[in-house]
Protein backbone atom coordinates (compact mmCIF):
# COMPACT_ATOMS: atom_id res chain seq x y z
CA UNK A 1 0.00 0.00 0.00
CA UNK A 2 1.29 3.41 -0.40
CA UNK A 3 1.43 5.73 2.84
CA UNK A 4 -0.61 8.90 2.47
CA UNK A 5 0.13 12.21 3.68
CA UNK A 6 -2.07 11.68 7.11
CA UNK A 7 -0.81 8.56 7.78
CA UNK A 8 2.71 9.19 7.47
CA UNK A 9 2.28 12.17 10.06
CA UNK A 10 0.86 9.90 12.48
CA UNK A 11 3.94 7.78 11.93
CA UNK A 12 6.04 10.68 12.47
CA UNK A 13 4.37 11.42 15.42
CA UNK A 14 4.92 8.53 17.16
CA UNK A 15 8.67 8.27 16.07
CA UNK A 16 9.36 11.79 17.03
CA UNK A 17 8.37 10.93 20.80
CA UNK A 18 11.01 8.19 20.07
CA UNK A 19 13.14 10.89 18.91
CA UNK A 20 12.81 13.15 22.01
CA UNK A 21 13.09 9.79 24.50
CA UNK A 22 15.39 7.45 23.12
CA UNK A 23 17.21 8.97 20.54
CA UNK A 24 17.57 10.18 17.13
CA UNK A 25 18.68 6.80 16.02
CA UNK A 26 15.88 5.12 17.06
CA UNK A 27 13.82 7.46 16.23
CA UNK A 28 14.73 7.02 12.42
CA UNK A 29 14.83 2.99 12.79
CA UNK A 30 11.05 2.89 14.17
CA UNK A 31 10.06 5.74 11.56
CA UNK A 32 11.83 3.49 8.46
CA UNK A 33 10.63 0.55 9.81
CA UNK A 34 6.30 1.59 10.57
CA UNK A 35 6.79 3.01 6.75
CA UNK A 36 8.64 0.23 4.93
CA UNK A 37 6.28 -2.21 6.55
CA UNK A 38 3.28 -0.43 5.28
CA UNK A 39 4.48 0.11 1.95
CA UNK A 40 6.63 -3.27 1.23
CA UNK A 41 5.34 -5.94 3.17
CA UNK A 42 1.15 -5.09 2.40
CA UNK A 43 -1.04 -5.72 -0.59
CA UNK A 44 -4.31 -4.84 -0.69
CA UNK A 45 -5.86 -7.35 -2.93
CA UNK A 46 -9.01 -6.56 -5.14
CA UNK A 47 -11.29 -8.51 -2.16
CA UNK A 48 -10.23 -5.60 -0.11
CA UNK A 49 -8.26 -8.08 2.23
CA UNK A 50 -4.45 -7.52 3.34
CA UNK A 51 -2.03 -9.54 2.30
CA UNK A 52 1.13 -9.63 4.62
CA UNK A 53 4.67 -10.77 3.37
CA UNK A 54 7.26 -11.10 5.94
CA UNK A 55 9.80 -8.85 4.15
CA UNK A 56 12.41 -11.63 2.67
CA UNK A 57 10.10 -14.21 2.28
CA UNK A 58 7.03 -14.15 -0.11
CA UNK A 59 4.46 -15.50 1.71
CA UNK A 60 1.83 -14.69 4.60
CA UNK A 61 2.66 -16.55 8.19
CA UNK A 62 -0.51 -16.11 10.54
CA UNK A 63 1.61 -15.28 13.50
CA UNK A 64 3.86 -13.44 11.69
CA UNK A 65 1.25 -10.71 10.13
CA UNK A 66 -0.06 -10.33 13.45
CA UNK A 67 3.08 -9.38 15.35
CA UNK A 68 3.91 -7.01 12.28
CA UNK A 69 1.09 -5.12 12.69
CA UNK A 70 1.52 -4.74 16.63
CA UNK A 71 2.52 -0.87 16.69
CA UNK A 72 0.32 -0.09 14.00
CA UNK A 73 -2.26 -1.42 16.93
CA UNK A 74 -0.69 0.55 19.44
CA UNK A 75 -1.42 3.76 16.96
CA UNK A 76 -5.11 3.23 16.40
CA UNK A 77 -5.73 2.73 19.92
CA UNK A 78 -4.21 5.92 20.99
CA UNK A 79 -5.45 8.45 18.41
CA UNK A 80 -7.90 10.85 19.22
CA UNK A 81 -11.50 9.46 18.13
CA UNK A 82 -12.47 10.72 14.61
CA UNK A 83 -8.50 10.88 13.56
CA UNK A 84 -9.11 10.55 9.54
CA UNK A 85 -5.30 8.81 9.33
CA UNK A 86 -5.93 6.47 12.61
CA UNK A 87 -9.03 5.83 10.56
CA UNK A 88 -7.17 4.95 7.20
CA UNK A 89 -4.69 2.97 9.64
CA UNK A 90 -7.35 0.86 10.90
CA UNK A 91 -9.05 -0.01 7.96
CA UNK A 92 -5.80 -1.94 6.87
CA UNK A 93 -5.16 -3.79 10.32
CA UNK A 94 -9.36 -4.51 9.57
CA UNK A 95 -8.02 -6.02 5.87
CA UNK A 96 -5.35 -7.90 7.51
CA UNK A 97 -7.87 -9.55 9.96
CA UNK A 98 -10.27 -10.25 6.81
CA UNK A 99 -7.50 -12.31 5.03
CA UNK A 100 -5.81 -13.93 7.92
CA UNK A 101 -9.75 -15.45 8.93
CA UNK A 102 -10.20 -16.49 4.67
CA UNK A 103 -6.66 -18.34 5.09
CA UNK A 104 -7.90 -19.77 8.34
CA UNK A 105 -11.11 -20.59 6.65
CA UNK A 106 -9.05 -22.30 3.33
CA UNK A 107 -6.95 -24.33 5.41
CA UNK A 108 -7.21 -23.99 9.59
CA UNK A 109 -3.96 -26.51 9.42
CA UNK A 110 -1.43 -24.36 7.43
CA UNK A 111 0.88 -21.71 9.07
CA UNK A 112 1.84 -19.76 5.31
CA UNK A 113 -0.10 -19.05 2.52
CA UNK A 114 0.80 -17.47 -1.15
CA UNK A 115 -0.93 -14.59 -2.44
CA UNK A 116 -2.75 -16.68 -4.66
CA UNK A 117 -2.81 -20.32 -6.07
CA UNK A 118 0.65 -19.88 -7.15
CA UNK A 119 1.81 -23.12 -6.20
CA UNK A 120 4.78 -21.94 -4.36
CA UNK A 121 5.97 -23.99 -1.54
CA UNK A 122 8.50 -23.74 0.81
CA UNK A 123 9.37 -27.66 0.03
CA UNK A 124 7.94 -29.36 -2.64
CA UNK A 125 8.40 -32.54 -1.34
CA UNK A 126 5.53 -32.23 1.54
CA UNK A 127 2.62 -34.21 1.17
CA UNK A 128 0.60 -31.08 0.86
CA UNK A 129 0.11 -29.95 -2.33
CA UNK A 130 -2.15 -27.12 -1.99
CA UNK A 131 -1.27 -24.30 -4.64
CA UNK A 132 -2.68 -21.26 -1.84
CA UNK A 133 -0.20 -22.92 0.62
CA UNK A 134 3.19 -22.05 0.93
CA UNK A 135 3.66 -24.54 3.93
CA UNK A 136 1.21 -26.66 5.94
CA UNK A 137 3.10 -27.42 9.18
CA UNK A 138 0.83 -26.87 12.12
CA UNK A 139 1.13 -24.14 14.78
CA UNK A 140 -1.23 -24.08 17.60
CA UNK A 141 -0.21 -20.09 17.47
CA UNK A 142 -1.43 -19.96 13.90
CA UNK A 143 -5.24 -19.83 15.36
CA UNK A 144 -4.53 -17.83 18.50
CA UNK A 145 -2.47 -14.87 16.98
CA UNK A 146 -5.23 -13.66 14.20
CA UNK A 147 -7.92 -13.93 17.34
CA UNK A 148 -6.23 -12.36 19.90
CA UNK A 149 -5.70 -9.91 16.72
CA UNK A 150 -9.01 -9.13 15.93
CA UNK A 151 -10.33 -9.27 19.40
CA UNK A 152 -7.79 -6.07 20.17
CA UNK A 153 -8.68 -4.29 17.29
CA UNK A 154 -12.17 -4.43 18.45
CA UNK A 155 -11.49 -3.47 21.83
CA UNK A 156 -9.21 -0.42 20.06
CA UNK A 157 -11.68 0.74 17.90
CA UNK A 158 -15.05 -0.72 18.40
CA UNK A 159 -15.26 -1.82 14.73
CA UNK A 160 -16.96 -5.59 13.81
CA UNK A 161 -16.70 -5.37 10.07
CA UNK A 162 -13.76 -7.96 10.29
CA UNK A 163 -16.15 -10.05 12.93
CA UNK A 164 -18.71 -10.78 10.20
CA UNK A 165 -20.53 -14.07 9.56
CA UNK A 166 -16.99 -15.47 7.89
CA UNK A 167 -15.40 -14.68 11.05
CA UNK A 168 -18.06 -16.41 13.11
CA UNK A 169 -17.95 -19.41 10.93
CA UNK A 170 -13.52 -19.42 11.04
CA UNK A 171 -14.03 -19.18 15.14
CA UNK A 172 -16.18 -22.34 15.19
CA UNK A 173 -14.03 -24.12 13.21
CA UNK A 174 -10.98 -23.13 15.52
CA UNK A 175 -12.42 -24.47 18.40
CA UNK A 176 -13.52 -27.63 16.74
CA UNK A 177 -9.88 -28.36 15.31
CA UNK A 178 -8.26 -27.07 19.08
CA UNK A 179 -10.83 -29.63 20.85
CA UNK A 180 -10.29 -32.56 17.98
CA UNK A 181 -6.40 -31.92 18.73
CA UNK A 182 -7.08 -33.05 22.30
CA UNK A 183 -7.28 -36.20 21.51
CA UNK A 184 -4.69 -36.24 18.59
CA UNK A 185 -5.15 -40.03 17.48
CA UNK A 186 -8.24 -38.89 15.91
CA UNK A 187 -6.85 -35.97 13.77
CA UNK A 188 -6.57 -36.67 9.61
CA UNK A 189 -3.39 -34.22 10.22
CA UNK A 190 0.09 -35.71 8.72
CA UNK A 191 3.32 -34.11 7.92
CA UNK A 192 6.08 -35.94 6.20
CA UNK A 193 8.83 -34.04 4.45
CA UNK A 194 11.60 -36.11 3.08
CA UNK A 195 13.95 -34.06 4.57
CA UNK A 196 17.17 -34.73 6.42
CA UNK A 197 16.90 -32.59 8.93
CA UNK A 198 14.85 -33.84 11.93
CA UNK A 199 13.06 -31.02 12.93
CA UNK A 200 11.74 -30.85 9.59
CA UNK A 201 8.86 -33.56 9.51
CA UNK A 202 6.99 -35.39 12.06
CA UNK A 203 7.97 -38.96 12.82
CA UNK A 204 5.15 -42.18 13.37
CA UNK A 205 4.18 -41.56 9.50
CA UNK A 206 3.83 -37.58 9.84
CA UNK A 207 1.52 -37.98 13.38
CA UNK A 208 4.41 -37.00 15.53
CA UNK A 209 5.63 -38.42 18.65
CA UNK A 210 3.19 -40.46 20.86
CA UNK A 211 1.20 -38.33 23.51
CA UNK A 212 -1.66 -39.21 26.12
CA UNK A 213 -4.63 -36.91 26.47
CA UNK A 214 -4.26 -34.64 28.85
CA UNK A 215 -6.40 -31.71 28.28
CA UNK A 216 -3.89 -29.46 26.44
CA UNK A 217 -4.06 -29.32 22.53
CA UNK A 218 -1.61 -30.96 20.23
CA UNK A 219 0.96 -28.75 18.35
CA UNK A 220 3.07 -30.25 15.20
CA UNK A 221 5.00 -27.34 15.52
CA UNK A 222 6.93 -25.00 17.35
CA UNK A 223 6.99 -20.94 16.16
CA UNK A 224 9.99 -21.73 15.17
CA UNK A 225 8.52 -23.98 12.38
CA UNK A 226 10.85 -26.95 13.93
CA UNK A 227 8.73 -29.79 14.52
CA UNK A 228 7.85 -30.41 18.27
CA UNK A 229 9.81 -33.14 20.36
CA UNK A 230 6.87 -33.93 22.12
CA UNK A 231 3.13 -32.73 21.28
CA UNK A 232 2.20 -30.24 23.76
CA UNK A 233 3.98 -27.03 23.31
CA UNK A 234 3.10 -25.30 26.82
CA UNK A 235 3.47 -22.00 25.86
CA UNK A 236 1.30 -23.02 22.72
CA UNK A 237 -1.05 -24.13 24.89
CA UNK A 238 -1.28 -21.33 27.33
CA UNK A 239 -1.54 -18.83 24.45
CA UNK A 240 -4.24 -20.61 22.94
CA UNK A 241 -6.32 -20.70 26.37
CA UNK A 242 -5.73 -17.07 26.20
CA UNK A 243 -7.25 -16.30 22.74
CA UNK A 244 -9.84 -18.73 24.05
CA UNK A 245 -11.03 -16.35 26.58
CA UNK A 246 -10.84 -13.64 23.87
CA UNK A 247 -13.14 -16.07 21.43
CA UNK A 248 -15.55 -16.42 24.25
CA UNK A 249 -15.76 -12.41 24.64
CA UNK A 250 -16.72 -11.71 20.90
CA UNK A 251 -19.12 -15.05 21.07
CA UNK A 252 -21.39 -13.11 23.71
CA UNK A 253 -20.47 -9.38 22.77
CA UNK A 254 -20.61 -9.72 18.94
CA UNK A 255 -22.46 -12.82 17.73
CA UNK A 256 -24.80 -13.90 20.55
CA UNK A 257 -23.59 -17.37 20.45
CA UNK A 258 -23.59 -18.83 23.66
CA UNK A 259 -23.32 -22.37 22.72
CA UNK A 260 -19.54 -20.77 21.20
CA UNK A 261 -18.86 -19.38 24.05
CA UNK A 262 -19.03 -22.24 26.15
CA UNK A 263 -17.68 -24.29 24.07
CA UNK A 264 -14.05 -21.95 24.29
CA UNK A 265 -14.49 -21.67 27.47
CA UNK A 266 -14.85 -25.12 28.69
CA UNK A 267 -11.79 -25.81 26.14
CA UNK A 268 -10.17 -23.19 28.07
CA UNK A 269 -10.58 -24.66 31.07
CA UNK A 270 -9.67 -28.16 30.11
CA UNK A 271 -6.39 -26.77 28.31
CA UNK A 272 -5.50 -25.05 31.83
CA UNK A 273 -6.01 -28.14 33.64
CA UNK A 274 -3.59 -30.12 31.02
CA UNK A 275 -0.99 -27.31 31.64
CA UNK A 276 -1.18 -27.23 35.30
CA UNK A 277 -0.78 -31.27 35.59
CA UNK A 278 1.71 -32.11 33.21
CA UNK A 279 3.48 -28.23 32.26
CA UNK A 280 4.35 -27.36 35.20
CA UNK A 281 7.79 -29.53 36.42
CA UNK A 282 10.71 -28.68 39.29
CA UNK A 283 13.63 -26.73 37.96
CA UNK A 284 15.84 -28.72 37.19
CA UNK A 285 18.57 -27.51 39.81
CA UNK A 286 16.28 -26.94 42.31
CA UNK A 287 13.69 -29.10 42.74
CA UNK A 288 11.61 -27.01 45.02
CA UNK A 289 11.01 -24.04 42.31
CA UNK A 290 8.09 -24.86 39.97
CA UNK A 291 8.51 -23.91 36.24
CA UNK A 292 6.44 -24.49 33.48
CA UNK A 293 8.07 -26.66 30.65
CA UNK A 294 8.44 -25.93 26.88
CA UNK A 295 7.42 -29.08 25.80
CA UNK A 296 5.35 -32.36 27.48
CA UNK A 297 3.84 -35.32 26.07
CA UNK A 298 1.81 -36.67 29.06
CA UNK A 299 3.70 -39.71 29.40
CA UNK A 300 6.60 -38.03 31.21
CA UNK A 301 8.61 -36.52 28.55
CA UNK A 302 9.33 -32.71 29.63
CA UNK A 303 11.66 -30.68 27.37
CA UNK A 304 12.92 -27.69 29.54
CA UNK A 305 14.18 -24.85 26.98
CA UNK A 306 13.02 -21.40 25.95
CA UNK A 307 13.15 -20.30 22.01
CA UNK A 308 13.24 -17.27 20.88
CA UNK A 309 10.22 -17.46 18.40
CA UNK A 310 7.11 -16.47 20.16
CA UNK A 311 4.60 -17.28 21.82
CA UNK A 312 7.61 -18.41 23.97
CA UNK A 313 7.94 -18.76 27.80
CA UNK A 314 9.61 -16.00 28.22
CA UNK A 315 6.73 -13.39 26.54
CA UNK A 316 3.63 -15.23 28.19
CA UNK A 317 3.04 -11.74 30.00
CA UNK A 318 1.99 -10.65 26.52
CA UNK A 319 0.34 -13.23 25.53
CA UNK A 320 -1.32 -15.25 27.55
CA UNK A 321 -0.95 -12.89 30.58
CA UNK A 322 -4.80 -13.57 32.53
CA UNK A 323 -3.67 -17.15 32.54
CA UNK A 324 -0.40 -17.14 33.93
CA UNK A 325 1.04 -18.89 37.80
CA UNK A 326 2.44 -15.55 38.91
CA UNK A 327 5.01 -17.77 40.99
CA UNK A 328 5.64 -20.19 38.37
CA UNK A 329 5.60 -17.18 35.25
CA UNK A 330 8.57 -15.62 37.73
CA UNK A 331 10.28 -18.37 38.28
CA UNK A 332 9.98 -19.34 34.56
CA UNK A 333 11.53 -15.87 33.46
CA UNK A 334 14.55 -16.71 35.91
CA UNK A 335 14.94 -20.02 34.82
CA UNK A 336 14.86 -19.04 30.71
CA UNK A 337 17.54 -15.76 30.97
CA UNK A 338 20.43 -18.02 32.23
CA UNK A 339 22.68 -20.93 31.16
CA UNK A 340 20.10 -23.22 32.53
CA UNK A 341 17.93 -22.22 29.10
CA UNK A 342 20.29 -24.74 26.62
CA UNK A 343 19.31 -21.68 24.24
CA UNK A 344 19.89 -18.52 25.78
CA UNK A 345 23.60 -16.92 24.76
CA UNK A 346 26.15 -14.95 26.26
CA UNK A 347 29.14 -12.80 24.42
CA UNK A 348 30.49 -9.60 24.05
CA UNK A 349 28.06 -7.69 22.65
CA UNK A 350 24.69 -8.97 23.88
CA UNK A 351 23.27 -11.69 26.13
CA UNK A 352 19.72 -13.65 25.61
CA UNK A 353 17.52 -16.12 23.89
CA UNK A 354 18.19 -17.75 20.21
CA UNK A 355 17.23 -21.24 18.66
CA UNK A 356 17.89 -24.57 17.74
CA UNK A 357 16.32 -22.89 14.03
CA UNK A 358 19.47 -20.79 13.73
CA UNK A 359 23.06 -21.07 14.58
CA UNK A 360 24.64 -21.76 18.07
CA UNK A 361 25.64 -18.85 19.56
CA UNK A 362 23.35 -16.24 17.83
CA UNK A 363 20.46 -14.25 20.26
CA UNK A 364 16.78 -13.12 18.32
CA UNK A 365 16.57 -9.36 18.24
CA UNK A 366 13.10 -10.65 19.27
CA UNK A 367 13.87 -11.97 21.81
CA UNK A 368 15.86 -9.05 23.34
CA UNK A 369 12.47 -6.91 22.48
CA UNK A 370 10.15 -9.31 24.42
CA UNK A 371 12.48 -9.36 27.54
CA UNK A 372 12.47 -5.42 27.24
CA UNK A 373 8.44 -5.96 26.94
CA UNK A 374 8.26 -8.17 30.12
CA UNK A 375 10.75 -6.40 32.55
CA UNK A 376 11.78 -3.76 33.83
CA UNK A 377 11.88 0.13 32.27
CA UNK A 378 15.61 -0.04 33.19
CA UNK A 379 16.09 -3.10 31.38
CA UNK A 380 13.84 -1.84 28.63
CA UNK A 381 16.73 1.18 27.74
CA UNK A 382 19.29 -0.95 28.20
CA UNK A 383 17.84 -3.41 25.66
CA UNK A 384 17.41 -0.48 23.20
CA UNK A 385 20.53 0.62 23.03
CA UNK A 386 21.62 -3.10 22.29
CA UNK A 387 19.88 -3.66 19.91
CA UNK A 388 20.88 -0.22 18.01
CA UNK A 389 24.46 -1.22 18.38
CA UNK A 390 23.59 -5.11 17.11
CA UNK A 391 22.08 -4.06 13.61
CA UNK A 392 25.33 -4.36 11.81
CA UNK A 393 24.74 0.16 10.55
CA UNK A 394 21.91 -1.88 8.28
CA UNK A 395 19.46 0.01 10.25
CA UNK A 396 17.23 -3.15 10.86
CA UNK A 397 16.83 -5.95 12.43
CA UNK A 398 17.29 -9.45 11.90
CA UNK A 399 16.47 -12.51 12.59
CA UNK A 400 19.10 -13.78 14.70
CA UNK A 401 22.86 -12.10 15.03
CA UNK A 402 26.40 -14.00 16.71
CA UNK A 403 26.44 -12.36 20.25
CA UNK A 404 30.28 -12.10 19.50
CA UNK A 405 29.78 -10.20 15.99
CA UNK A 406 26.52 -8.87 14.80
CA UNK A 407 28.03 -8.32 11.40
CA UNK A 408 27.04 -11.97 11.20
CA UNK A 409 23.29 -12.45 11.07
CA UNK A 410 20.38 -14.34 9.51
CA UNK A 411 17.67 -12.48 7.34
CA UNK A 412 18.50 -9.09 5.83
CA UNK A 413 14.93 -8.08 5.98
CA UNK A 414 12.67 -9.71 8.75
CA UNK A 415 9.75 -7.04 9.23
CA UNK A 416 8.42 -9.04 12.94
CA UNK A 417 11.83 -8.41 14.12
CA UNK A 418 11.67 -4.39 13.14
CA UNK A 419 8.38 -4.58 14.57
CA UNK A 420 9.02 -5.64 18.00
CA UNK A 421 12.07 -2.96 18.07
CA UNK A 422 9.34 -0.59 17.43
CA UNK A 423 7.18 -1.95 20.27
CA UNK A 424 9.99 -1.76 22.64
CA UNK A 425 11.35 1.93 21.79
CA UNK A 426 7.40 2.79 22.22
CA UNK A 427 7.75 1.16 25.76
CA UNK A 428 10.83 2.95 26.70
CA UNK A 429 9.27 6.60 25.32
CA UNK A 430 5.72 5.99 27.28
CA UNK A 431 8.26 5.35 30.33
CA UNK A 432 9.68 8.26 29.83
CA UNK A 433 5.88 9.78 30.04
CA UNK A 434 5.92 10.46 26.26
CA UNK A 435 2.87 10.36 23.85
CA UNK A 436 3.04 8.01 20.83
CA UNK A 437 0.26 9.40 19.23
CA UNK A 438 -2.22 12.13 19.49
CA UNK A 439 -3.27 11.28 23.09
CA UNK A 440 -1.91 9.18 25.99
CA UNK A 441 -1.48 5.54 24.92
CA UNK A 442 -2.59 4.47 28.31
CA UNK A 443 -5.71 2.99 27.72
CA UNK A 444 -4.76 1.21 24.00
CA UNK A 445 -5.55 -2.61 23.98
CA UNK A 446 -2.79 -5.23 24.06
CA UNK A 447 -2.76 -8.33 22.84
Amino acid sequence: MIVGAGVAALLRTAADAVRTSVGERAGDLVEDALRRSLEDTITIDDDGTAFVITGDIPAMWMRDSTTQMLPYLRLVAAASPGDPAARELADVLVAVVRRQFASIAHDPYANAFNRGPTGAHYDDRDLCHDPTVWEQKYEVDSLAYPVQFAAALHRATGRTEHLGPEAHAVARTIVDQLRLETDHDRSPYRFVRDAPEPTETLVREGRGTPVAVTGMTWCGFRPSDDACTYGYNVPENLHAASALGDLAAIATDVWSDPVLAADAVALRDDILRGVAEHGVVPHPRDPGTQVYAYEVDGLGGVVLMDDANTPSLLSLPLDAPDVLDPAVADATRTFVLGPDNPYWFSGSAAAGIGSPHTEPGRVWPIALAVEGLTGTPSRRRELVEVLLATDAGTGRMHESFDVDDPSAFSRPWFSWADAMFCELAFAVAEDAGASIARVSSATRATT
